[in-house]
């Protein structure tokens, strides 16, 4: 009987020690202000676009000309001195990816992951498509790396306190996605090339 009771009490502290490390990684992992997000769209019969991105808050602050500066941010220690664009959310790079080939705003881009920048102002925004996908925000952006530069105009609309992005306009073969944050809406077409679009 003292054998069983042992055992027991043995496998019971091996179970303990095997969980503890599980349990203190978890907690040494930290939720983020900025929550991770990821929207989806299909346009077409088989052309999926996905968007990735992080969702920071408005918290009262002014948004664009300041915390968003116009232009390029000014360099800093984690940009080595360099300007550098908007990251287009928090955290890792945005990224947005699709299976076939497409056309933004008329231009043709291909099937990829791509990351996304932004260089905002009050009349016109670039949006910039790189091919580097995996950095953390827009500190080590290359321009030699871009895939596709258009150019938009942000349109004024309600108050969206959590950064968004989505897709609006769906016409079979085509959507307009956006950003929204703030009251700040920027647009941008995709359309399948070659494709009419329809409305359904």
């Amino acid at each position: 009987m003292k054998h069983v009771t042992f055992s027991i009490s043995l496998l019971s502290m091996l179970l303990f020690l095997l969980s503890f490390p599980l349990s203190t990684n978890a907690q040494e992992e930290e939720i983020r202000t900025s929550l991770h997000a990821s929207v989806s769209q299909r346009i077409g019969v088989e052309t999926d676009i996905t968007i990735d991105y992080s969702r920071p808050g408005v918290k009262g602050r002014v948004i664009w000309g300041n915390l968003v500066p116009y232009g390029m941010a000014s360099g800093n220690e984690y940009s080595n001195g360099n300007p550098y664009p908007w990251r287009a959310g928090a955290n890792e790079n945005t990224t947005i990816e699709f299976n076939t080939d497409i056309l933004i705003e008329g231009q043709k881009l291909s099937a990829g992951k791509y990351g996304i920048h932004m260089i905002p102002s009050e009349k016109e925004w670039i949006i910039i498509f790189s091919n580097n996908n995996s950095e953390w925000g827009s500190f080590s952006y290359n321009q030699v790396e871009d895939a596709l530069r258009i150019t938009v105009t942000p349109v004024k609309s309600h108050h969206q306190e959590w950064l968004l992005f989505g897709f609006e306009e769906l016409a079979g073969n085509s959507t307009t996605a956006f950003l929204h944050w703030e009251n700040i809406k920027a647009p941008f077409k995709i359309k399948l090339e070659g494709e009419k679009e329809t409305n359904q």
